[in-house]
Parts: C-alpha cells; sequence; structure tokens
C-alpha cells in the first residue's frame, strides 16, 4: 500500500515563519543555554536548546498546536486521535484541551507511567496497545474513522514539521542577538520531524550550517537511511531507554527534508546518554529524559569534531520516570 503521506506537500521555512505567529503567546520561547563546563568538556562553543521546559515538558507542544489550530472548526467536534510513546501525546493532549476538543491518544503500554498519567489528565482517553505486537497507526486510524476525528501524526506531517521547525526559528534569533551563527547542529531524530522542522528554520536562514541527527545505538533507521538513500527499518521495536526514539523508520516526508538538508547522523550508546543525562543533571541543572539527551549524549562522547566551533544541541524533552532518572544520575 502506498504511503499516504508520500505524496503530501513539503512544508518550507515560511510554514515554519506561520506557525511561530499561531504559537506566539502560547508556546513558551525556550531558552538557549550554555555552560564553560559544557564548552571545556566538548572543546567548542555549545549552545543548548532547552526544550524540557516546553509546556508538557517536550518539543512536542509546538507541533502538536501548531497542527490542531489549523484544524477548521467545522472539523473539530469530532476530535483528534494521536498515537504516540508519551510526549507527543502530551502536546496533543495539551493543545486539544486549550483548543476544547476531545483528544484519543493511542499509547504503547511500557510507556513511561508519568507520560500516561500526564496525558490523561489533560483531559485525553488514553488506548493502550502491544508495540511488539500492534500496529498503533492502524490502531489510531481505525479509531479516527469510526469517531470522524482528525488524525493527528507524531511527525510526518507538514504543519506538525512546521511548529517543531519554531524551536530552531529561536535558535537563530538568540544566536544572531549574541552575533553568532551555528556551523553544527545536532538533533535527536526518531521519525524526524523535529530535525527537519529546525533545518527547514536554520538553513533558510544559515544554509552553510551543517546539520547531524543523533540516535540510540541499534535504532539508527535514520542515519542508515542517508547512507542507502531510502528509508531503512530498525530490527526492533524496544530495548533502549531512548524510550522517545523507537520509531522503527524516518517518515515519508520528514526523510525527503532531510536527505537534502540533513544526510548524516551519529548515535550513541545506553551508557552514553546516562551519563549525558547525569551530566545535564550535575552541571547544568536540568532535567533531561534519555531520548532528550541523545544529541548532548554525541558530543560528549566525541561522536564529531568540533573544536573550535559554534555548535547547537537540542535538549527535546524531560519527560522521564523517577526511577529510571534515580538510577543514571547516582551511577
Amino acid at each position: 500500500m502506498a504511503d499516504p503521506q508520500a505524496s503530501a506537500p513539503l512544508p518550507t521555512a515560511a510554514d515554519v515563519d506561520a506557525a511561530a505567529s499561531r504559537l506566539a503567546g502560547v508556546a513558551l520561547r525556550t531558552p538557549l543555554i550554555s555552560s564553560p563546563v559544557l564548552d571545556a568538556a566538548v572543546g567548542a562553543r555549545v549552545f543548548l536548546k532547552a526544550e524540557t521546559l516546553q509546556r508538557t515538558g517536550s518539543f512536542k507542544f509546538r507541533g502538536a498546536y501548531n497542527k490542531l489550530s489549523t484544524i477548521p472548526h467545522e472539523r473539530r467536534g469530532g476530535g483528534v486521535v494521536a498515537y504516540s510513546s508519551g510526549n507527543h501525546a502530551q502536546g496533543v493532549a495539551a493543545a486539544a484541551k486549550i483548543l476544547g476538543m476531545p483528544a484519543v491518544i493511542v499509547m504503547p503500554s511500557d510507556a513511561p507511567r508519568p507520560k500516561r498519567e500526564r496525558t490523561a489528565a489533560l483531559g485525553a482517553e488514553v488506548v493502550l496497545y502491544d508495540r511488539d505486537r500492534e500496529d498503533r497507526t492502524a490502531i489510531a486510524r481505525e479509531i479516527a474513522t469510526k469517531r470522524g476525528a482528525v488524525l493527528v501524526p507524531p511527525f510526518d506531517d507538514p504543519m506538525v514539521i512546521a511548529g517543531q521547525g519554531t524551536a530552531g526559528r529561536e535558535i537563530i534569533e538568540d544566536l544572531s542577538a549574541l552575533g553568532l551563527k551555528p556551523d553544527v547542529v545536532v538533533v535527536g531524530a526518531s521519525g524526524g520531524g523535529l530535525i527537519a522542522g529546525i533545518a527547514l528554520a536554520i538553513k533558510a536562514r544559515v544554509p552553510g550550517a551543517k546539520f547531524y541527527s543523533a540516535e540510540p545505538e541499534g535504532f539508527d533507521d535514520t542515519a542508515r537511511s542517508f547512507r542507502s538513500g531510502k528509508r531503512e527499518i530498525n530490527a526492533r521495536m524496544s530495548g533502549t531507554i531512548c524510550d522517545a526514539l523507537m520509531t522503527n523508520t524516518p517518515g515519508a516526508i520528514t526523510f525527503e527534508i532531510n536527505r537534502k538538508l540533513v544526510g548524516e547522523g551519529i548515535s550513541a550508546s545506553d551508557a552514553e546518554v546516562g551519563r549525558a543525562v547525569a551530566f545535564a543533571f550535575r552541571e547544568l541543572k536540568l532535567v533531561v529524559e534519555p531520548g532528550g539527551a541523545i544529541g548532548l549524549a554525541a558530543l560528549l562522547a566525541g561522536k564529531l569534531d568540533v573544536k573550535g566551533k559554534v555548535v547547537v544541541g537540542v535538549l527535546s524533552g524531560g519527560n522521564v520516570d523517577a526511577g529510571l532518572f534515580h538510577q543514571l544520575i547516582a551511577a
């Protein structure tokens, strides 16, 4: 069956600008932080976009609100349906609550308990599934069809991508205020929506910026797809502490953007990610979930030669299970 998203129009930098207008006063403008300790550890001037401080604790609110706010009023009665391991779930639930729309979220049964609970607390109906044996997309589509709801994909949607790109727009504005431009940008990739949106925003203003996707070892479908020129599939659907980064293949729309604007990927082990989570806690005073620390992990592990460069990384989320967090920072 052909991918229905494959023929969708690609979003542009202008779409990101329009999303910024919709999100103004709704999404938080998160800080771009730096640390002398981090600069010394990496040998570069490093700036981190702290999306851990965004509404619902991750960048996902940006894309969710942008998508939902563009749904015509006559179609809002049926609500929305989304599928997510947790961060997109909370973003959609929060956006739906703000806009007065019902929401159903299809979540894996092994998603961190805080993510499931917060999604329900925001008023969404949560439907659980087994990520190793069931197809979340098929489940969500069936619910959407029965209820006359709008399906809100976690990454492979032009308006979702454009919303995520507003983080990149803010990065450029904040660096420009310091008289700087990014040489290297490292962004975690699951389905690829965040890095696609940020690349659209930054490349439009700084075409020479070099982008790298960051993924957990064994779940590097984006990096492998860059090398092969086609969308690769991970062999496993679970098995990393980076629960937010276990999508098994890049999106059709996101890969079309990322293969042109990014084109290279790096990875980090769970042990390296754990050390990055602990570093962020001790040195930056930030709570970062494993998936949100993947770019920082790759930088701290020396996966890229960035000596003397201006480097930007994205801390994409902070919704971590308390037990796992304690284990990682105590190691």
